[in-house]
């Protein structure tokens, strides 16, 4: 039976003025703000002061507040926002994709210990709702990897920068501008954002607690000219793509840009649009496709979570509870393109497999077969530029020694 809920608001910011302005607009929904917790007593705010308090107790004390909403960006204080919340006996909605990643096992035993629901699904693309259709819709499909544009702030950049031939930096400060990027720029540009998403999607999707630092990221941010021109001359554009691949009791995963033909489905998603393809063994290939950042998009999917909670809905992590024994491993290869400038930084037997290589103008290319952990090594140096080839996949150790003995034999 839907009820009416009294919410209690952390953070005012770009996605906290989205939830205020769908909820005002959504009269489907039974469930009011009653006060908005904020940092700044001075910054001048577009609705009454009277709305706000700068008091955290204000809210996780009041017994009329049913559901605390958390969407600041310190992610250490919203995890202890949300750990007092559900010792309060409340619900919490949050989009903090960091946090979240960083604490989502402790989190999942929070809500068992407290008989609480943590609902999130702003948290990991925007409007796309993954999150519920991981839990739902793939319930007990047996996902083989899911994978997308998992950062609308990076697909804007990139939209920028290959269709209207915008420099790096002007298309940044643009999607600042707009309220795409975050506050900190080098958590959307350098990989991170989408590699907490990640971390996040791999629980619902497999059933594996995985930390962020285990994931490889690599960002957009080195990038540079000759890349670009490499992408336009072959007719392929670069997007940040975010994989996670499940190979026998083995899931691998890794955010990093790469070269993406015209004719694959993530090739038309521009600006910042998020998708998200799942393949499953029944449901097969499923494309989502949605505004991945922005206000309003975020906001509409914080509002989600708060009407799932007036029917008392609550993730079950049904991945979790099927008894598999699933780990998740870098023991994997990719193939990729490497750029360098000195020789002795990238050499021929870096690669499992060497596919080729030039050098033109002072700079070396390679590509290859190459392992997740080399690639973390060269990811590390600005130095070196990472992309994936167009056809790359995932392929295991045991998949690729599996391959070498069947060739010997």
């Amino acid at each position: 039976m839907k009820k009416k809920l009294k919410l209690g608001l952390f953070g005012f910011g770009c996605v906290g003025q989205g939830l205020y302005h769908v909820l005002e607009e959504t009269s489907g929904i039974k469930a009011e703000i009653k006060k908005i917790c904020v940092k700044h007593p001075d910054k001048v705010r577009p609705i009454p002061a009277d709305r706000f308090t700068y008091r955290k107790e204000d809210l996780l004390l009041d017994e009329q507040i049913d559901v605390i909403v958390e969407l600041i960006d310190d992610a250490d204080a919203a995890f202890t926002i949300l750990k007092e919340a559900l010792q309060h006996g409340k619900h919490v909605v949050t989009a903090n994709k960091k946090m979240l990643a960083e604490h989502l096992e402790e989190i999942y035993h929070l809500q068992q210990r407290y008989n609480r629901s943590v609902l999130y699904e702003g948290a990991v693309c925007g409007s796309i709702p993954i999150i519920r259709n991981l839990e739902e819709y793939y319930d007990n499909d047996l996902i083989s990897g899911i994978e997308g544009i998992f950062n609308g702030s990076t697909n804007y950049i990139l939209t920028k920068v290959f269709e209207e031939r915008k420099g790096y930096h002007e298309a940044l400060r643009q999607a600042q501008e707009l309220g795409f990027a975050e506050s900190d720029p080098s958590l959307d540009v350098k990989g991170f954002d989408p590699k907490f998403k990640l971390a996040i999607a791999i629980t619902h999707a497999f059933g594996v607690f995985v930390k962020p630092e285990h994931i490889l990221n690599i960002g957009i941010d080195n990038i540079d000219a000759l890349d670009l021109k490499f992408a336009q001359d072959n007719g392929y554009a670069i997007k940040l793509v975010a994989r996670a691949v499940k190979a026998g009791n083995e899931v691998f995963g890794l955010v990093a840009p790469q070269f993406v033909e015209r004719q694959h489905n993530l090739y038309p998603v521009r600006n910042e649009y998020n998708a998200v393809t799942v393949v499953g063994a029944f449901a097969e290939r499923q494309l989502f496709v949605g505004k991945g950042a922005g206000s309003y998009p975020t906001g509409s999917a914080v509002l989600s979570d708060i009407s799932a909670l007036t029917y008392d809905y609550r993730y079950e992590y049904k991945k979790l509870t099927q008894g598999n024994t699933h780990r998740f491993s870098n023991e994997a290869y990719l193939e990729a393109f490497i750029r360098f400038d000195q020789p002795e930084l990238v050499r021929m037997h870096d690669f499992e497999e060497f596919h080729s290589g030039y050098a033109a103008n002072g700079h070396h290319y390679m590509t290859g077969l190459v392992s997740l952990e080399k690639l973390r090594s060269w990811a590390a140096s600005a130095k070196v530029g990472i992309i994936l080839t167009p056809k790359t996949r995932i392929v295991s150790y045991i998949e690729k020694n599996r391959e070498q003995a069947c060739s010997a034999a």
